[in-house]
């Protein structure tokens, strides 16, 4: 299996994408609540969307999911 060698700014956008998936999984897996939806807290998708905007990657959907496939094939 090839591995990625990626860039500081790629590094912190995956870093902040997983933060967000276990965030949004987290969120989820609780016990269901017909109150309230489970939340997401926004700091957490901002933390991604300006990563991936660092990084270049905004709009290029494409290319993340092959960095974020190189670098952790199970994600």
């Amino acid at each position: 299996m090839p591995t990625a060698v990626l860039t500081d700014r790629e590094r912190t956008a995956v870093q902040a994408y997983l933060r967000l998936l276990h965030t949004v999984r987290a969120a989820f897996d609780g016990p269901p609540d017909s109150r309230r939806p489970p939340v997401v807290p926004p700091s957490v998708l901002a933390e991604a969307e300006q990563a991936l905007a660092d990084a270049g990657l905004t709009g290029n959907e494409e290319a993340f999911f092959r960095l974020l496939q190189s670098w952790v094939p199970r994600a």
